[in-house]
């Protein structure tokens, strides 16, 4: 009688990758829209103060946030032509356009 042979397991990958034009996208829209300070306020229980916080920081970067989506847009457009949308590799982090 032959041997059972087991089911192959699943392995996880051993790599992730990020995307430079949506991380640099997060960070810049956190910054305009004063998520960082508006987190602390709501963390302190201020949740009114971080709303408010927030929808003053928006109304006053209205142009920044336009600004900062539609580069991202035209980056994203762009960039799908590349070959290989690997733009560096360190360790198991692919950084990808």
């Amino acid at each position: 009688m032959a041997a059972r042979r087991k089911a192959p397991r699943r392995r996880a990958k051993k790599s992730f990758n990020i995307s430079a034009i949506e991380a640099g996208t997060a960070l810049s829209l956190a910054a305009s829209t004063g998520a960082a300070a508006a987190l602390e306020s709501a963390m302190a229980g201020n949740i009114k103060g971080a709303l408010t916080t927030l929808e003053s920081s928006v109304k006053n970067n209205k142009n920044v946030i336009t600004a900062t989506l539609a580069s991202a847009f035209i980056a994203k457009a762009l960039t799908k032509s590349f070959s290989s949308g690997t733009l560096a590799k360190l360790g198991p982090i692919r950084i990808k356009a």
